[in-house]
């Protein structure tokens, strides 16, 4: 059976383009793995907090050591972790804001990258053998031939960081000059028509 775990990020709730670019995706992930399941996590109605000095301490002492202060510390992070693990294939939804991820997607990043769990000690990445589908939806357009191609920092970011931790089979589904749905130009529904193939492409068995 085949697991597929969403990450969702924006606050927009039914306004939100990248949620909508989920839906969509999700419809053509179910059609294409009939038993599949799907587990996803909102990032906006999880309590993330930014690591701090009491994280920090449980992080870097042997679990057999830890009190029941650094459990606790790490008890959610533990929980993300084990989410990533269990997925064989990850959809991260996410706007752009000021060129890269919100915070929120950040701090989800900073606790599932984990020392002992799904990076090694020498550096590895351990989680493999999964794949990964970014979702993106920014105001303006990064993709090839762009004039501000160079800003586009989050999908280079996030390919980075799955690459370190052992994702290194990315998809990304880019819905630049989103924008325009916001200004009345298109509706939320053609705009993410438009992306439709390449949405029904990254989810297809591969």
């Amino acid at each position: 059976m085949t697991a597929l775990l969403v990450i969702e990020t924006s606050p927009r709730g039914t306004n939100s383009i990248s949620r909508t670019m989920t839906r969509r995706f999700v419809e053509e992930w179910r059609a294409s793995h009939s038993s599949g399941e799907v587990a996803i996590r909102d990032l906006t109605k999880t309590e993330l907090n930014f690591i701090d000095m009491d994280w920090l301490s449980a992080y870097f002492t042997p679990p057999e050591q830890h009190t029941a202060e650094m459990h606790n510390s790490l008890k959610l992070s533990n929980e993300l972790v084990a989410e990533v693990l269990a997925a064989d294939h990850i959809v991260i939804a996410t706007p752009v804001y000021n060129y890269n991820v919100p915070a929120a997607l950040k701090a989800w990043i900073d606790n599932i990258v984990r020392k002992g769990l799904t990076l090694g000690f020498d550096g590895r990445g351990l989680v493999t053998g999964k794949k990964a589908t970014i979702l993106i939806a920014s105001g303006g357009i990064y993709t090839e031939g762009s004039p501000i191609q160079e800003r586009d920092i989050a999908t280079k970011y996030l390919r980075l960081i799955l690459g370190v931790i052992g994702i290194t089979d990315v998809t990304f589904v880019a819905g630049g000059g989103a924008k325009a749905v916001d200004m009345g130009e298109i509706t939320m529904d053609g705009f993410v028509e438009k992306l439709s193939p390449d949405l029904k492409q990254a989810a297809k068995p591969r």
